[in-house]
């Protein structure tokens, strides 16, 4: 068997340090407790399965509400599943493959949904489509209609959710669809042309096929977001895992039954990614072809040019600009009366609690990542992948994890300090933001991974190894070199931290201090008690916020964009 030996035992004796040794040995250490702390949720959660439940909750849950759960859970991931991968793999095919009417703007457009949140769309789309809302007034004053003389849809079912959760989350698969149609092997194309393929056949046999794992993955993100939701489902009293955790937990006071639903969830989410996995069964996507010549576009003129415009158009429209519309108009005409002091608290706590998980969230990911670079042995590899795990879960999954052991923990914490100081403060974690903090770093700590990841990965060893030779130790070769060149990269894990939290609900829901609330659980709040012009000022501000990533990311499309001359169709 060969072993391959790491670079460094090319070295000679005298440049081996031993004081590098001893800091990478306790930078293992250090991403070994970071990954111990980020499991300690997941298995929270999973060790109350075996744990008997207080009473009958458990029993009384499955007898009544838990088929519910089931069904709605499951069809409600099939129609978003659907929804999002026509929306999406058709506008990216569109934009890359074709020069319409607007095909610029809408190029970068298209990505503007992802700022509005899922339980914000729910609310505008309820005020505009409900029975005195604008639409149906419209209809009956128009027509001189009552209320039996026609039949209107309602928004607040499963299917509403359905057609919410698509038109907010479908930019997931449009931009990695788009990505792969841009870097797809031009030399198929051409052989699919030379062998008679029109654009419709040469999309569906050669593109389609070579762009299924990234349409796959941008559903995968999808189907978790959706079973991560806590607000549009409960605002639409649709019944699914996520709402009944909540209940379990808040109106029948079982935190057992909470975890065990939360594990049926987190049962749910793991499925999900195996079925992506075992969909693909052997086959291989890769891109054999060495030539990269410029992508060729369709040029369409005339009704094609206009119904390709339009199709782009409907799901920003829907997504972005009718919500945004509708929030800025309440916000304007009515807006929240308690808008001011009250208007600045909110905004006050929802940017602490954002500030201080964007800071730490950072700070661990630097430590996962500069560990696997400087020691990529199983462990470390280990503990970098569990940084990704809790963006699979959803918030409330996450929330149960921690509340279990974090209560004992502040119990036990209190107590002492009681005992030898004397000292009767409250719960220190679970009476203050801590307890908050921490779910959402365990939350969303993978967008701060991969980011941090992907600017490690344009530094060059020779870099390291040069600063090595010079005498510097690892945190020396960090502080000098990396942090430098990863401004860029940590700024925008910072930024992609920062909105996740502004819009998270349900950790907050169920994590949030007493009298503590945010945007966005006033927002929800508002919301259920159908005070939704009030709403709309805590809803807009969400959306403000969460289009500053969006505007970079837009600009990162644009200058993706692969220019490429024009054919006739």
């Amino acid at each position: 068997m060969i072993i391959p030996l790491p670079m460094m035992t090319l070295a000679t004796p005298s440049s081996r340090i031993a004081a590098p040794r001893l800091t990478t040995s306790w930078l293992v250490v250090l991403a070994v407790l970071v990954g111990a702390l980020l499991i300690v949720p997941v298995w929270a959660v999973v060790a109350q399965v075996f744990l008997p439940g207080t009473g009958d909750t458990w029993a009384h849950l499955a007898d009544t509400v838990l088929p519910d759960y089931l069904w709605s859970t499951w069809w409600l991931c099939l129609g978003v599943g659907m929804g999002t991968a026509l929306m999406g793999v058709g506008a990216a095919w569109l934009v890359s493959r074709h020069e319409f009417p607007l095909r610029g703007p809408l190029e970068w457009a298209l990505v503007l949904p992802l700022a509005v949140p899922a339980y914000v769309m729910a609310y505008t789309y309820t005020d505009l489509l409900q029975f005195v809302g604008p639409v149906q007034t419209w209809l009956r004053e128009t027509f001189g209609w009552s209320r039996a003389d026609y039949w209107f849809p309602d928004v607040r079912s499963l299917g509403g959710a359905v057609v919410m959760f698509s038109l907010v989350l479908y930019p997931y698969v449009y931009l990695l669809a788009r990505t792969a149609f841009l870097e797809r092997a031009a030399g198929m194309l051409e052989v699919g042309r030379a062998l008679g393929l029109g654009p419709w056949r040469s999309f569906v046999r050669v593109s389609l096929p070579l762009a299924r794992p990234a349409i796959a993955a941008g559903v995968a993100l999808a189907l978790m977001e959706t079973l991560a939701d806590f607000g549009a489902v409960s605002y639409f009293g649709v019944q699914t895992f996520t709402t009944g955790i909540y209940r379990a937990w808040f109106s029948l006071g079982d935190r057992v039954a909470a975890a065990q639903l939360a594990s049926a969830l987190l049962g749910f989410v793991v499925l999900v990614l195996l079925l992506e996995q075992l969909s693909r069964g052997r086959a291989r996507f890769h891109d054999t072809s060495q030539r990269r010549s410029r992508q060729s576009t369709v040029r369409l003129s005339g009704a094609r040019g206009l119904l390709a415009m339009m199709t782009c158009l409907v799901p920003v429209t829907g997504g972005f600009v009718l919500p945004a519309g509708v929030l800025l108009h309440m916000a304007i005409g009515q807006g929240d009366a308690q808008f001011g002091p009250r208007f600045i608290e909110l905004a006050f706590n929802s940017v602490t609690v954002s500030a201080l998980t964007a800071v730490l969230a950072v700070l661990l990911a630097l430590l996962l990542a500069y560990a696997a670079r400087l020691q990529p042995v199983a462990p470390v590899r280990v503990i970098h992948r569990l940084g990704a795990l809790g963006y699979a879960l959803p918030g409330t999954v996450i929330a149960v994890g921690v509340l279990i052991p974090v209560t004992r923990v502040d119990v036990a914490l209190t107590d002492w300090l009681d005992l030898h100081l004397g000292w009767q403060g409250g719960l220190l974690i679970t009476g203050s933001i801590a307890g908050l903090v921490y779910a959402c770093v365990v939350r969303f700590l993978t967008p701060a991974v991969q980011t941090v990841d992907a600017g490690l990965l344009k530094i060059t060893p020779s870099m390291d190894q040069a600063a090595r030779s010079l005498g510097l130790g690892p945190w020396a070769v960090l502080r000098g070199v990396h942090l430098p060149l990863l401004r860029g990269s940590l700024l925008t894990a910072m930024l992609l931290v920062f909105i996740d939290v502004m819009k998270e609900l349900p950790a907050t829901l169920v994590l949030r201090p007493f009298n503590f609330d945010t945007l966005a659980t006033q927002a929800y709040t508002l919301a259920a008690d159908e005070r939704l012009a009030e709403a709309s000022t805590a809803a807009l501000t969400i959306v403000a916020v969460g289009l500053l990533p969006l505007i970079v990311l837009s600009r990162q499309i644009m200058r993706s964009r692969q220019p490429g001359g024009s054919e006739a169709p």
